[in-house]
């Protein structure tokens, strides 16, 4: 190695020390407003995953606790996520707000690396700099951060099963570890089943299973709880009609139509949606573009799960990387934009304050519209990436 390649590597070492330092401050007030959040408020769903890990301890049911008031939160997640979360009841609750917090921000580095990949071609450090600041403060990430939530990271594991080239662990596998923690990830295997990768398609559904079964041999009343009691039990998940749940069964029941109604029209919405999206994803991996590809199948996950909260569409980080390319084309650059920001701020909510305001004509028709604002976005995210995306690339 040349004398001036050892000095460029150091240059970037410390730029690198920079980059960190920049996205550590521009992280804090965040960070510093939910850990500093009254302590019934704070990293809620943490407290969830902590708790279902020390009722394995402690040899009592996960499926029968609540957490203390006012939250009252149940354990959702299938067995083998409490086996997991067992390392984090043996930490103090203070080391575990910092430890999961600190994850959120490695798995949305990871993240962001993999999704901007192409345009991080040159001046590295301060592009992916910037990138990891705008993304911190997209609603969804930033709930993450709030809640103490685990989909960032499940985002992660999917998305560089999918897109690393060389990957030092069986292809598959970390899709596999996803669904079996939390099932909305298992939409990856219709991914790679319609897609023909048959061999990582096995993968995954070897460990999805793998992980599921150990349980019963494990903990088997837990998971008889789970797979045949909790599971089954839509409003342990809560209130799904709630403006947090962005899915299409979310924003269909927020129309308060007859329940038989609901349940045909999502049917139907969801088998025209699951088409479109998934077809377009096996095109995108036929193309050659496997992070749309995963950005699509990713909005499936959110789209035709019956309850996804807004913390559940930090997919949008993998969608913004899809439009964004190689960072060459500013209409691509500008789309990316607008997508950013719209979900940056709390558009749902604005809706509800429409809705609360009571204008005549106005309140009823466009506050649910704004209401749905994030669901919504997501459908056309989905036409954007399957539709406008393959003819931009041929007109730039």
């Amino acid at each position: 190695m040349t004398r001036g390649e050892v000095q460029v590597i150091r240059r970037q070492w410390w730029a690198w020390v920079v980059v960190a330092l920049v996205v550590a401050a521009a992280a804090a007030p965040l960070v510093h407003t939910w850990l500093t959040n009254p302590d019934d408020q704070r990293l809620v769903d943490l407290d969830v995953y902590r708790t279902g890990g020390q009722m394995l301890l402690d040899g009592r049911p996960v499926y029968e606790f609540f957490t203390p008031a006012p939250q009252l939160l149940p354990f959702t997640y299938p067995p083998i996520a409490a086996m997991l979360a067992v390392l984090l009841a043996e930490m103090s609750w203070g080391t575990a707000q910092w430890v999961w917090t600190a994850g959120i921000f490695v798995a949305l580095a990871v993240t962001v690396w993999f999704s901007f990949r192409q345009a991080l071609r040159s001046y590295v450090p301060w592009v992916f700099a910037l990138l990891m600041v705008a993304c911190t403060y997209l609603m969804p990430i930033r709930d993450q951060v709030r809640f103490g939530q685990v989909d960032i990271l499940l985002v992660t594991l999917c998305l560089v099963d999918c897109v690393a080239r060389r990957p030092w662990w069986p292809r598959g596998f970390m899709i596999g570890l996803a669904t079996a923690v939390k099932l909305t990830p298992g939409v990856f295997l219709i991914y790679l089943l319609i897609t023909k990768q048959w061999r990582t398609f096995f993968m995954a559904s070897f460990v999805a299973a793998a992980l599921t079964l150990l349980p019963f041999v494990v903990i088997p009343q837990d998971a008889s709880d789970f797979w045949f009691s909790a599971l089954l039990d839509p409003e342990r998940l809560g209130a799904n009609r709630a403006t947090t749940n962005q899915s299409i069964r979310g924003m269909l029941l927020r129309l308060y139509m007859p329940e038989s109604l609901t349940f045909v029209i999502w049917a139907v919405v969801v088998a025209v949606v699951a088409w479109y999206g998934f077809r377009g994803a096996r095109a995108a991996y036929q193309a050659k573009d496997q992070l749309t590809a995963v950005a699509l199948t990713g909005l499936m996950a959110v789209l035709l799960s019956p309850v996804a909260w807004i913390h559940h569409l930090a997919w949008v980080v993998v969608v913004l990387g899809a439009i964004v390319g190689d960072g060459r084309d500013p209409v691509r650059l500008r789309v990316a934009a607008g997508v950013w920001l719209f979900y940056v701020v709390p558009v749902p909510w604005w809706g509800v304050s429409l809705i609360a305001a009571q204008i005549p004509g106005v309140s009823l028709v466009l506050g649910k519209i704004v209401q749905n604002g994030f669901g919504l976005g997501a459908l056309v995210l989905v036409w954007l990436l399957v539709s406008w995306l393959p003819k931009r690339r041929q007109l730039a």
